[in-house]
């Protein structure tokens, strides 16, 4: 599932089921996802050949396009609109990234090449009436499609269901159904604070004293991972256009492994997260900037197959659920200052433990980094810091479907 809320407050749950459907509904989708990305391109370069074109003017510019080529006109209306929205998102994001003054690159828009993703809004589509099976109504073929999922969609009325997206992974074709519905659950406090230091020896560890080993999924997959890359390559014809048919199964075995790797690592940090959340009324971590850390070329795989980003989503989703406080401090020197008092004590990456020469404390570097940063957190109250990838949590983007298509997990690549 994928998280967000709307303006008012209330979560939208995105609940995935597979499709099931015959070789020509596949290829009928393909091609409302081509369409898409068509659609979203030419908004960008209308957007880039004009001045002061808003997101109005997209939307507007969406019923030029579909006078102007059949294709485009076989697509929902409501459905060429949602893709003019994804254009003017990454478009609003380089004007915010612009106002703030963000140090390196601003985000500039970019031409889509891979979407994976079309997007319906509240027309197009209509479920059966036990909710096992959806009818797309506009002019690109695709019609009835069997649902086959754990996720049950009665417990929604029509009128909760705001958007539909039909997505392609390396495994098969989704849908995805944006559901307004409120999630917030009461719970007992338990009186209780923790500080969090994520780290590669340890997954995490605590103020508590507790640690959590690393799962390094990627690690423990990457053998297969690069036999199965090998094996792509060898069926790759250098100039050949299209490739063969062996060399497209390699393709989609290899992204089927990664897939596979990417939803371990969800998972697991889903199930940490949640934890933690439920043992807690406040729990404090690192505003760690993941984005640059990643550009260490030691230990880029390292903290990518660590997961702390989507860690972090999930625990700023589990706390807003469950009324609980999460909260983001600066990490600098949490490693180095002794907790006890305070003194700071400099350390290499590879000193392990720490050591107070003021005041003779000892303790795991990792453990007494967490001890600071929970003092942090207490200091700070009623401020929550900032999010894992921008401003706002993964649940606080809006009613508009954020991601096109791609992974949901930031540190696995998109196959």
């Amino acid at each position: 599932m994928v998280f967000t809320s709307d303006s008012a407050g209330s979560l939208v749950i995105y609940p995935r089921d597979e499709i099931k459907a015959k070789p020509a509904q596949y290829a009928a989708i393909d091609e409302a996802i081509r369409t898409t990305q068509f659609v979203r391109n030419k908004c960008l370069r209308h957007w880039m050949d004009n001045k002061g074109v808003d997101k109005y003017d997209l939307s507007k510019y969406c019923r030029v396009l579909a006078k102007e080529f059949s294709f485009a006109n076989q697509l929902n209306s409501q459905a060429r609109q949602a893709s003019a929205d994804r254009a003017w998102s990454a478009i609003s994001r380089f004007y915010e990234n612009c106002r703030k003054k963000v140090k390196g690159a601003k985000g500039f828009p970019k031409f889509k090449k891979n979407c994976r993703s079309v997007e319906y809004k509240t027309s197009g589509w209509k479920l059966s009436e036990n909710r096992k099976a959806i009818t797309f109504s506009d002019k690109k073929g695709i019609g009835r499609l069997k649902l086959k999922g754990t996720y049950d969609l009665n417990f929604y009325s029509i009128d909760q269901i705001k958007r539909v997206r039909l997505v392609r992974r390396a495994d098969g074709y989704y849908a995805q159904f944006a559901v307004k519905a409120d999630v917030r659950v009461k719970t007992k406090p338990t009186g209780k604070a923790i500080g969090l230091d994520l780290g590669i020896k340890y997954f995490l560890a605590d103020s508590n004293g507790n640690t959590e080993e690393p799962p390094k999924f990627y690690r423990k997959s990457e053998r297969q991972l690069n036999r199965a890359n090998r094996k792509k390559s060898k069926k790759y014809r250098r100039g050949a256009k299209p490739q063969s048919k062996n060399y497209h199964k390699a393709r989609k075995r290899y992204a089927r492994k990664h897939l596979r790797v990417s939803r371990q690592r969800k998972e697991y940090c889903k199930q940490v997260a949640y934890s933690v959340i439920q043992s807690n009324d406040l729990v404090a971590y690192e505003d760690l900037n993941v984005k640059g850390l990643v550009r260490n070329r030691h230990l880029s795989k390292s903290i990518s197959d660590a997961g702390w980003s989507t860690f972090r989503q999930w625990l700023e989703y589990f706390g807003h659920k469950y009324g609980k406080m999460t909260v983001a401090v600066p990490p600098h020197y949490t490693s180095q200052d002794c907790p006890k008092c305070h003194h700071r004590v400099k350390k290499s990456l590879s000193q392990r433990t720490h050591v107070c020469g003021n005041c003779g404390y000892t303790e795991d570097r990792d453990i007494a980094a967490s001890l600071n940063i929970l003092q942090k957190g207490l200091s700070t109250a009623g401020h929550a810091g900032n999010y894992a990838w921008g401003d706002l949590p993964s649940w606080a983007i809006g009613a508009i479907l954020s991601s096109n298509g791609g992974s949901e997990n930031q540190e696995s690549p998109s196959m």
